[in-house]
């Protein structure tokens, strides 16, 4: 099935859990589309199965908190922020929930956390002002950067570059193998100070760049030549996927075309609160939108 406006339209909760007091502060699906990790305020990580839909079981982290949770290659390993204690991110096995590693170095909490497509590596931004570039087989950080002020950062899906957006003002392109040498580009955007970037993120194709705000509005970039292309009012939280924008803030989804700008669709999926989170299924023709709840869209037509 293609995603088109019509079979975004026909998207619909199939299911909704209840599993959490708190909210839902991120999820991820694995690469393999069959399961889905969140973590949350809750300080709880509950795994479900997307076939069967269904929580499979939970995990907690009492001590530290977890946040910005991330499936790595393996789909029984997570990584994820701390957000109490400290900043350090964990490695965690599913399996038999013990940690594998930890990885030490940021001093204040971390906002942005992002694995390579392709390889072990990972890299987090930080409140702290920094950039650090990760392996999952080693403690040590693999490399350091300072910058001007506090980023989000992700990589692209081929995982040869990385976009750092700092001070909510510039977005700098690294080439992942000789990121000391510096940006290979810069993108100085118009500063709004009625809000701060909370996210960057890719689109699949990776010609297209997302900026997401806790305020203003959402802005999409030409990835090749930092053009803004779109900006979208009062949004929120924000997910990309092929050609389309799903944006959220009243606990309903917003759908729009990225090329085109336009609105297509409106979901309403009886959150309680705001959506936290918002991601497609890699695999499968569904997403998934999170309050304090999580909920499982499917489309009820066939294009």
């Amino acid at each position: 099935m293609k995603l088109t406006d019509n079979v975004l339209r026909s998207f619909r909760v199939a299911k909704v859990f209840r599993e959490n007091s708190d909210k839902i502060n991120c999820f991820d699906f694995s690469s393999n589309g069959e399961t889905i990790i969140s973590s949350s305020d809750d300080d709880s990580l509950v795994l479900y199965d997307c076939q069967e839909g269904k929580p499979k079981r939970t995990l907690y982290s009492k001590k530290y908190g977890v946040d910005l949770i991330r499936y790595t290659h393996a789909a029984n390993t997570v990584v994820y922020s701390s957000n109490k204690i400290d900043d350090t991110i964990r490695y965690l096995s599913l399996h038999d929930n013990k940690y594998i590693r930890y990885f030490p170095g940021h001093n204040k909490r971390v906002t942005s956390l992002s694995m390579s497509p392709v390889d072990d590596t990972f890299i987090s931004g930080s409140l702290d002002k920094t950039i650090r570039l990760w392996d999952l087989r080693s403690p040590n950080c693999q490399g350091l950067m300072h910058l001007q002020g506090k980023p989000v950062c992700s990589f692209d899906p081929e995982g040869l570059i990385f976009a750092a957006g700092i001070n909510s003002e510039m977005v700098k392109l690294y080439d992942l193998r000789s990121f000391d040498k510096g940006p290979f580009a810069t993108f100085k955007l118009q500063y709004d100070r009625t809000c701060e970037w909370t996210g960057l993120k890719f689109s699949n194709d990776g010609k297209l760049i997302l900026l997401s705000t806790n305020g203003g509005a959402l802005r999409i970039l030409d990835a090749f030549k930092g053009a803004v292309l779109h900006s979208f009012g009062k949004t929120g939280l924000v997910f990309i996927i092929h050609s389309y924008i799903l944006g959220s803030e009243d606990g309903k989804i917003h759908v729009w075309n990225a090329e085109s700008g336009m609105k297509v669709a409106l979901l309403d999926g009886k959150h309680t609160g705001p959506i936290t989170c918002l991601q497609f299924n890699p695999k499968f023709m569904t997403f998934a939108s999170a309050c304090s709840n999580m909920a499982f869209w499917l489309p009820t037509i066939d294009d």
